[in-house]
């Protein structure tokens, strides 16, 4: 039940932090097309974002008293099992439009969690 209480309230966190994010911290969100060019456009920020995400990780795992490491590692495996969850939401609502929504979702909250940790580590 702890466990549960723990990912709701990273959850609430993150949707937080989102929601104060600036122009500049947010995905592009200029994929235009056919269904299979946004999706692969989507994949293809997605891809840049989770770099972003992982140096911002990395960085946060290195500034860390060494007491906080265990603490943020299982936080950021707690936000990536809900992060698929929740954008899997998406997916299986089905018709063409569920994958394009899907991809936004995943861009959003990678983008949300990196400037989250990279905030969580300036100086």
């Amino acid at each position: 039940m702890l466990r549960v209480v723990a990912i709701v309230a990273a959850a609430l966190v993150g949707a937080a932090v989102f929601s104060s994010v600036g122009a500049q911290e947010t995905p592009d969100r200029s994929c235009d097309g056919n269904t299979y060019q946004i999706v692969e456009c989507q994949k293809g920020k997605l891809k840049l974002l989770e770099k972003r995400l992982a140096a911002a990780y990395t960085k946060a795992l290195q500034m860390a008293e060494p007491k906080q490491r265990a603490q943020l590692q299982a936080a950021q495996q707690a936000w990536l099992k809900f992060r698929d969850a929740d954008c899997d939401y998406y997916e299986l609502g089905g018709g063409t439009f569920a994958r394009i929504e899907t991809g936004y979702c995943m861009m959003d909250l990678t983008a949300a969690r990196a400037y989250e940790l990279e905030q969580a580590v300036e100086p």
